[in-house]
């Protein structure tokens, strides 16, 4: 059942993403060489939990065994998605996709950003930008009177006329008073399929994106998905509401690249 937010759940769901949007933030501040992912889940919860809001992440249940045991997705190089945070040190020329969600005030934030580790290699550097690029060409088509299907075919079309793959089994979903809701937004598909898109549609958009091969398989954990080649991969994501002429972000990476810049001066 897909259910449409009225003005005001809207911005009770920007209250949400914002907040997501400012945790990762506080872990841009400290990502480097070093540093590990479960220091940046320690940081990452305390945050959330200071500032009103639970992660929705932590003891997210799981149909293939335990639930999710920490607060964000920590995912490193050929790991695609839902990477549990662990004690080992980041390396120079890593790359880690960290998603973050938020409950707060009854509704649901969820985003993720894929930082650079110290110096990393060029190639690597255009499959995050690439990946980036398609999010905002996907998202530039959630507007009303298009169909899902524009969303899936603007990220599938972009990153692979790059030659980079598009991962099938996993798509961005719809957002609200749950963190996953109908419908499902494949990142991949063709021009006019699928549902059409009405104003107050509020969707997590997430291209994740890999340097080579698409195919993925489960780690033993039961929770992280690794590309089968072993290559890197990456994972943007935005929340965001249908609206007529232009979507509305609900989240925002503004305070994110903030500090990524001041970090670069």
């Amino acid at each position: 059942m897909v259910y449409l937010k009225t003005d005001e759940e809207v911005e009770l769901l920007r209250d949400a993403n914002l907040l997501v949007g400012k945790t990762l933030a506080e872990l841009a501040k400290v990502i480097q060489p070093g540093v590990t992912t479960r220091q940046l889940d320690t940081i990452a919860e305390t945050f959330i939990r200071d500032n009103g809001a639970v992660p929705t992440f932590k003891g997210f249940p799981n149909p293939y065994g335990g639930p999710f045991p920490a607060s964000i997705c920590a995912s490193v190089n050929e790991q695609v998605v839902h990477g549990i945070p662990n004690d080992i040190p980041l390396n120079d020329g890593d790359i880690v996709s960290i998603d973050c969600g938020t409950l707060l005030n009854g509704y649901c934030g969820d985003s993720c950003y894929t930082f650079a580790v110290g110096d990393v290699p060029e190639d690597v550097k255009r499959l995050l930008d690439v990946t980036k690029e398609s999010l905002y060409l996907g998202i530039e088509q959630a507007v009303v009177g298009h169909r899902l299907g524009d969303i899936s075919y603007a990220i599938q079309s972009h990153c692979e006329s790059n030659g980079f793959g598009v991962v099938r089994e996993f798509v961005g979903h719809g957002i609200g008073k749950e963190m996953h809701e109908d419908p499902q937004v494949p990142n991949y598909g063709r021009r006019g399929n699928g549902m059409l898109l009405k104003n107050g549609l509020c969707i997590a958009i997430e291209p994740m994106i890999t340097m080579g091969a698409k195919d993925i398989y489960m780690q033993s954990d039961r929770w992280g998905i690794v590309t089968r080649d072993k290559k890197p991969a990456a994972h943007f994501e935005h929340s965001i509401c249908v609206r007529k002429g232009k979507a509305d972000i609900l989240s925002s990476f503004y305070e994110i690249e903030k500090v990524l810049r001041e970090k670069s001066l």
